[in-house]
């Protein structure tokens, strides 16, 4: 079951883009938004550049309520691990040009590309939400900012919702919609930035993968 409602978010984020849930045209162009929404941008990318690592805690919310959760490590460019805690069995990783789904267990992966997923962006060496992403809605309250980015990639077109803070802009929360019209969220705590990580956590076992594909 984890590792269905892990699926929903992972691999739609990582192999598929993510599913539209709302049509092409019902979605504003990022040329639409307000000079305070581009202002709020462009803090966001202040933000996400001065930040090259960052570690914590995670946990998922599947879209009937079945949660999960484990630690993440990011090392930008392009690195990221999410290591899900029992009952699960998943182990996510990005070296920099690929993403990996593995079981634990089964001790099997799944491989795709890092440049054909939503990934690319938050993991990206200069991150510009202005320039590289289609923002289709800013959203500015009180203590969140709330941005919603629709992505088109070989594979698929959807919408992927970011939320941060609004004091510091440190990223809350991702959700991901599926083609049903279902969410699955992430949300990030007690995170650290900037701290020292271990090269060790972004490798990924292409031999094993190659070993699997022949059997």
């Amino acid at each position: 079951m984890l590792k269905r409602f892990a699926s929903r978010l992972i691999k739609p984020l990582l192999a598929a883009g993510i599913a539209a849930a709302l049509s092409l045209s019902a979605l504003l162009p990022a040329a639409a938004l307000t000079e305070q929404e581009q202002k709020t941008l462009t803090d966001l990318n202040s933000y996400f550049n001065s930040v090259k690592t960052m570690h914590g805690d995670f946990i998922q919310f599947g879209p009937d309520g079945n949660q999960s959760d484990g630690k993440f490590y990011m090392a930008r460019p392009g690195k990221v691990r999410f290591y899900y805690n029992k009952p699960s069995v998943l182990d996510i990783v990005a070296d920099g040009k690929s993403v990996s789904v593995r079981d634990r267990k089964l001790n099997t992966q799944d491989i795709w590309p890092l440049g054909q997923t939503p990934l690319r962006f938050l993991l990206s060496d200069d991150i510009d939400l202005r320039k590289d992403t289609n923002v289709t809605n800013v959203l500015v309250e009180e203590d969140l900012i709330t941005v919603t980015i629709f992505d088109k990639t070989k594979f698929n077109s959807g919408t992927l919702t970011l939320i941060f803070d609004a004091k510091d802009y440190a990223l809350k929360q991702w959700t991901v919609t599926d083609q049903q019209g279902y969410d699955t969220s992430v949300a990030v705590y007690n995170v650290v930035s900037n701290g020292p990580t271990n090269p060790d956590l972004f490798k990924i076992d292409y031999l094993a993968n190659a070993r699997q594909n022949k059997n």
